[in-house]
């Protein structure tokens, strides 16, 4: 049984930013990070399962905006490796929730300054700027949302709203490092902000495009291919209705049920194989003497 689970394990890594190596989650002994094992963050963002299905739901619904998606479509070689991407995206999301406090700084600063060199020209003429404060907060509420999404969907249904209103307060203070401005810090706040957003939204045939590598990406190995199949479907179920439509995803209620089932089982089998993700690692660290 250990060896399945090990197995498991190493295919789960595969997919997160681990694989990217690069960060000691487990030194210095004693450092909290950014947050600490208290914080709503670490409760929200620990499960693999449900952060994988809100990260695709998370790049879905980014891409609905124009200038987010001139931005990758020109500096970002996701059509050949759309995994990848994913794995980066996990590696920032990781390391400045649960990494120790000058990782995530370091991050963060580079992630800032690959954002000054991402510029250009949107397709209907529009100029864009990764470090547009403006853009930067759409990318955060789209990615954030998604993430407490699949949480209450798929680990804690039950999280109250005083609580998710403290996850939206902690998860800004990335957004606010990377230099994003206006940040809603509530679900009422979320929420207005997604509707004020609408008019903005687009679905052309570079959104579809992009919606279509990211479904079809190529798993690691074959024992991980299935996993990726339901993630994806979870990931769509997880998108607000209105942005369902806007894709023209319409999961009928049989394929909903199928697609939840089978997620919630998977992050079952998946969240008690885990020994050595991020959340385990700054666990050790945390409880290290320092």
């Amino acid at each position: 049984m250990e060896a399945v689970r090990a197995a498991i394990e190493k295919q789960v890594l595969s997919l997160t930013g681990l694989a990217l190596g690069g960060v000691d989650f487990e030194n210095p002994p004693g450092d909290p990070g950014l947050f600490g094992p208290q914080s709503v963050i670490w409760q929200v963002h620990r499960d693999f399962t449900p952060m994988l299905c809100g990260g695709v739901s998370a790049l879905l619904l980014q891409m609905l905006h124009p200038l987010a998606l001139a931005g990758v479509w020109d500096h970002s070689n996701f059509r050949e490796d759309m995994i990848g991407r994913l794995r980066r995206t996990s590696q920032f999301v990781s390391v400045t929730t649960f990494g120790p406090t000058a990782e995530a700084e370091r991050l963060i600063a580079k992630v800032k300054a690959i954002h000054l060199r991402v510029t250009g020209i949107g397709s209907d003429g529009t100029p864009y700027a990764a470090s547009d404060p403006a853009l930067l907060t759409w990318v955060h509420v789209a990615e954030s949302s998604r993430f407490l999404a699949s949480h209450l969907r798929y680990r804690n249904p039950h999280l109250s709203r005083e609580l998710q209103d403290q996850y939206y307060r902690e998860a800004a203070r990335v957004a606010a490092a990377l230099g994003a401005t206006a940040i809603p810090q509530s679900c009422a706040e979320v929420d207005d902000y997604l509707q004020a957003m609408r008019p903005q939204l687009v679905c052309d045939e570079r959104t579809q495009e992009v919606a279509r590598i990211l479904l079809k990406a190529p798993a690691p190995s074959a024992l991980a291919r299935p996993l990726g199949g339901v993630v994806m479907q979870a990931g769509i179920d997880l998108l607000p209705d209105w942005a369902q439509r806007q894709f023209g995803f319409h999961p009928g209620a049989l394929r909903r049920r199928l697609v939840r089932t089978g997620a919630a089982g998977i992050g079952k089998v998946l969240g008690a194989s885990m020994r050595n993700g991020s959340y385990q690692r700054a666990v050790r660290r945390i409880t290290q003497p320092s």
